[in-house]
């Protein structure tokens, strides 16, 4: 078993109010909401900590100055008691008697909290009943036939509970978004291939594009007299590790690698992923749930096990106000339907042959999955005012990509002979600066070298000019931000480039450092004249690390006052699936203040080009229309920005 991590308070690393920033205290609450859960509190209590946790998470002003003002309490979702707590975080550094319930709770119960199907209220059984404190403890019992004969558990809650265990061991639940969506596509396809199914579809986070993804859903239409024929011959798939469950209109199963299609190209890397990242391999497993329904209730079902949570919570009321009940199988009369539940109550359902008549006979705009997360694509909906959202196709080029100049696998002429084939325009290259290094190894191009890199692309210009080839290189350099603010390179360099994407790699420094602080100094290298565009903002890499922290709102906010003067700074979604940083929660913010978004594969071989699609997913997500995102615009547009 894993070692048990004990969850403590964060402390504050300022010496001045702000002492914690808006993120620490909503992931504080998040973890008081499960603590109190444990604990046996009142579930308004629990309700009201997840809450304040949404609704600061989402904030977009400045919470010192909200706390200054007083006006907490203002904020949507945000009580007397628990602004109270907010305002003596930020102001203090401190966090009341919320210490108490950390101690209280024994850390194992915590643990226990990961395993699929036992939330809060059952570890907190399971400890008061059979002194279950730690998953070895679960194991046990579960092995010994103890977890059984407790009211309200059953056997098939304790095999449940062995599969978690196992499940957890394995791997922590969730898959990048590049492997989660190879796997569901691959069973997507297969089940689609099976005579008599009428359609297959994936659902849930998959659908919904989400940066992680965790077990696979997805949905089949078949005539009821074809369904166990297509259920046997989904059981003889190659490629299923497992069978959790089986019945007549759902199949529970563990995939593994012999489900893929095809193997998952292992590209080239950056350096900082490579150190930091904890590789899913590939060879692991993922669960899959695959529903069987009628063809009248797949675009009900489909709907409903996409998602999220929040946003069909938002279209069962937005039923309920015009005197109809949705469900997973239907759309039907409130009236009607009674006390009847389930596939009872639909049996009168009006109709819809698509999603996007359900949401017709609720009198709104079919909102794209990717939008499906209850932040205002109901309002807008409503309103007529969806986003016409990007595609992939819209894409042009992209200008942070990396050469065999400093740690990328192929050449110049490699990278632009590849982009060509994408159809782009351009193709911006954005090798390290000098100061980058590892194992005392220089990983950038040393100053004294980078007029070789700027004379080789000219030439490649000059050739595709002169053949009459509607395409071309921009000399850019990914700038180390170095731990002051400063820019790396001279500034004699700086100014000669089309464009500096300014990132931090060093984030030793920055982790250590309060979320004041770093902003501060991010915003200083934005002011620079030369700065461009702020690439992988957080330094996160998905389930491998966290992010330096960091008010992106402010830097947003900052990038706006220079793009209202016409001065261009743009912020990247970096879209390697170990990164997707812009975190998609930003990029509709982004998009309202005017600071506009470049979609950057940051590749490091030809391959890592074919990354944009994740990117592209991810401004989705984010509400991003083609008009919002700088490499949308042709070669020529994109010359005049940079001024060259």
């Amino acid at each position: 078993m894993a070692n048990t991590m004990r969850w403590t308070l964060p402390s504050s690393r300022s010496s001045s109010p702000p002492f914690m920033s808006k993120t620490q205290i909503a992931n504080t609450f998040d973890q008081i909401a499960v603590l109190l859960e444990l604990d046996g509190a009142n579930r308004f209590k629990v309700i009201a900590y997840q809450n304040a946790s949404r609704a600061l998470a989402t904030l977009e002003e400045d919470l010192l100055i909200v706390v200054k003002e007083n006006r907490v309490t203002d904020i949507k979702g945000i009580g007397k008691g628990i602004g109270g707590l907010i305002s003596e975080a930020v102001l203090n550094g401190s966090w009341g008697n919320l210490g108490e319930l950390y101690d209280k709770i024994p850390p194992g119960l915590i643990e226990m909290t990961g395993i699929p199907s036992l939330g809060p209220k059952r570890v907190r059984l399971l400890y008061e009943e059979l002194n279950i404190d730690s998953l070895k403890k679960l194991k046990i019992a579960c092995e010994n036939n103890k977890i059984a004969s407790l009211q309200g558990f059953g056997v098939k809650s304790q095999e449940k509970y062995l599969e978690g265990i196992e499940l957890l061991r394995r791997y922590q639940g969730r898959s990048r978004m590049d492997i989660g969506l190879a796997y569901g596509r691959s069973l997507e396809d297969k089940i689609s291939q099976i005579p008599n199914v009428l359609k297959a579809q994936l659902a849930g986070s998959a659908r919904r594009m989400r940066e992680t993804i965790g077990d696979l859903d997805i949905v089949l239409s078949a005539k009821i007299e074809h369904q166990e024929k297509i259920i046997n011959q989904i059981m003889n798939f190659s490629g299923i590790a497992d069978v959790k469950g089986q019945g007549t209109s759902k199949i529970s199963l563990i995939l593994e690698s012999e489900m893929l299609a095809e193997p998952i190209i292992n590209k080239e890397l950056d350096f900082s992923l490579s150190e930091n990242i904890s590789e899913k391999s590939i060879n692991s497993t993922i669960d899959a749930q695959i529903r069987i329904v009628s063809p009248e209730a797949f675009p009900f079902t489909l709907a409903y096990f996409t998602g999220s949570k929040e946003h069909n919570i938002r279209m069962r009321q937005r039923a309920i106000d015009k005197g109809l009940r949705l469900n997973e199988f239907g759309l039907f009369s409130e009236k009607e339907a009674g006390d009847k539940i389930g596939m009872e109550a639909a049996k009168n359902t009006l109709i819809c042959n698509s999603e996007l008549e359900i949401y017709k006979n609720l009198d709104m705009d079919w909102v794209a999955p990717e939008l499906r997360e209850d932040m205002g694509e109901i309002e807008a909906s409503l309103q007529g005012v969806l986003p016409n959202l990007i595609k992939i196709d819209d894409i042009k080029g992209a200008f942070h990509n990396h050469t065999t100049s400093s740690d990328g696998a192929a050449t110049l002429e490699e990278m632009a002979n590849y982009a060509l084939k994408l159809g782009w325009e351009y193709l911006g290259i954005a090798d390290h600066s000098e100061s980058l290094n590892i194992g005392g190894r220089q990983i950038g191009i040393p100053s004294d070298e980078i007029i070789n890199q700027s004379i080789e692309i000219n030439k490649l210009n000059k050739h595709f000019l002169d053949e009459n080839i509607n395409f071309r290189l921009f000399h850019g350099s990914e700038c180390d931000i170095l731990s002051d603010g400063k820019l790396d390179y001279p500034l004699e360099i700086r100014n000669s480039l089309s464009h500096v994407i300014g990132s931090v790699h060093a984030l030793g420094s920055w982790r250590n450092r309060d979320e004041s602080t770093n902003t501060e100094l991010l915003i200083k290298a934005i002011e620079d004249p030369t700065f461009t565009i702020l690439g992988h903002p957080t330094g996160r890499i998905l389930q491998g690390r966290e992010g330096f922290p960091l008010d992106m709102h402010s830097i947003l906010r900052t990038m706006a006052e220079f793009n209202e003067e016409g001065i261009l700074k743009a912020v990247e979604i970096n879209a390697s699936p170990y990164r997707l940083d812009l975190d998609w929660k930003f990029c509709k913010y982004a998009k309202e203040i005017g600071v506009p978004i470049c979609i950057n594969p940051d590749a490091h071989d030809t391959n890592g080009l074919s990354d944009v699609w994740y990117g592209t997913q991810i401004a989705r997500k984010g509400w991003l229309e083609s008009k919002d995102v700088l490499n949308t615009k042709s070669g020529d547009e994109i010359e005049i920005l940079f001024g060259k």
